[in-house]
C-alpha cells in the first residue's frame, strides 16, 4: 500500500502542499494539463528552487493575468459545479471536493449562512480552487492509498482580512480543526490556512506524532512565502509503501561488496533483523 505521510512542523497551506507532492514525484505536468479543464480567469503556475533555513524547498506561486482581473468572489455552490463539470477522473474530484466542503462548512458556520451561500474572495478563489485542485491531481498522480499528517501547528496572533482583523488561527481553520491533534508553537502567526487546514480535514486519514512505519521512498518539501526566524517554513511529505514483512527487510549492499573486490557469501538478513514493534 502506498502512503503518504504530511509532516506540519511549520504548519501547512495549499501551495506548500502542492509544492511539496511536486518536489517528492508528482508529474507536474500531468498535474498543470488537468488544471486547463477548470475554466478560470487565465493564470499560470510558476514554480521556482528555493533555499528556507538551509532547505532546498520547491516554491509554487499561482499568477494571474493583470488584463484579466479575478471575478469579484466565487460563491461555494458554483466551485462545486465547475469542479464536477469539468472531467476529472473519481478519485480526484472526489479528494478536490471533500476539501471545498470542509472549508465551506466552516465558513457556512462561523459567517452564519447557508453553505451554498458561502463565497471565496477574489484572488483568493483562483488560489485557492487550483491549489486544492492540484493537490487532488498531485496524490492521484503519487498513487496515493492512505494519507498520514502529524499534529498541526496553526499560529497565533491576529491576521488583517477582507472582514478586518481577526485572530489567528483563523476562526474557519481552527473551526475544521475540531476533532484532529493541533500542535503549540511560539510564533504568532498565521502558520495553518484554512486551504491548509482543508486539506487536513477533508483527505488525511491517520494521525500520527512519529512516522508511521513504512519504506521511504521519495520526500518532497514545499516552501512557504514567508522566512520563519528559527526555523525552514517547509512542509515535508514523505511518500511510501507499507509492507507485511517491514520486519525482515532486505537491502542490497551489491555495489559495496564490487567495491571491495569480492562478494559475500551470506544474505544480509544475517545484519538486518528488525524486531516487529
Amino acid at each position: 500500500m502506498r502512503i503518504l505521510y504530511l509532516d506540519c512542523f511549520s504548519g501547512i497551506s495549499g501551495d506548500m502542499t502542492l509544492g511539496a507532492l511536486v518536489d517528492a514525484g508528482a508529474d507536474r505536468v500531468y498535474i498543470e494539463e488537468e488544471l486547463t479543464k477548470i475554466k478560470l480567469e487565465p493564470y499560470h503556475l510558476e514554480w521556482k528552487r528555493v533555499v528556507k533555513r538551509g532547505i532546498s524547498a520547491l516554491k509554487l506561486d499561482v499568477i494571474l493575468d493583470p488584463s484579466h482581473p479575478p471575478k469579484q468572489h466565487r460563491h461555494y455552490s458554483e466551485i462545486v459545479k465547475v469542479i464536477q463539470s469539468a472531467g476529472f477522473n473519481e478519485r480526484v474530484t472526489a479528494l478536490s471536493l471533500a476539501i471545498f466542503e470542509k472549508i465551506g462548512i466552516a465558513e457556512a458556520k462561523i459567517h452564519g449562512i447557508p453553505v451554498e451561500k458561502v463565497h471565496f474572495h477574489e484572488v483568493g478563489a483562483i488560489d485557492s480552487i487550483v491549489d486544492i485542485v492540484g493537490v487532488a491531481l498531485a496524490v492521484d498522480s503519487l498513487q496515493i492509498e492512505r494519507i498520514f499528517a502529524s499534529p498541526v501547528p496553526l499560529g497565533s496572533g491576529t491576521i488583517h482580512i477582507d472582514h478586518g482583523t481577526y485572530p489567528v488561527p483563523a476562526p474557519a481553520t481552527l473551526e475544521m480543526m475540531r476533532g484532529l491533534p493541533i500542535a503549540s508553537t511560539n510564533y504568532s502567526l498565521e502558520m495553518t490556512t484554512p486551504t491548509g487546514a482543508g486539506i487536513i480535514s477533508g483527505i488525511v486519514d491517520e494521525f500520527s506524532k512519529s512516522f508511521p512505519p513504512m519504506i521511504v521512498d521519495t520526500i518532497g518539501y514545499g516552501a512557504g512565502t514567508r522566512d520563519l526566524p528559527n526555523q525552514p517554513n517547509v512542509l515535508r511529505v514523505v511518500v511510501g509503501k507499507v509492507d507485511p514483512y517491514i520486519g525482515k527487510w532486505q537491502v542490497g549492499h551489491e555495489h559495496l561488496a564490487q567495491e571491495h573486490g569480492h562478494s559475500h557469501g551470506h544474505t544480509h538478513d544475517d545484519h538486518h533483523h528488525h524486531h516487529d514493534q
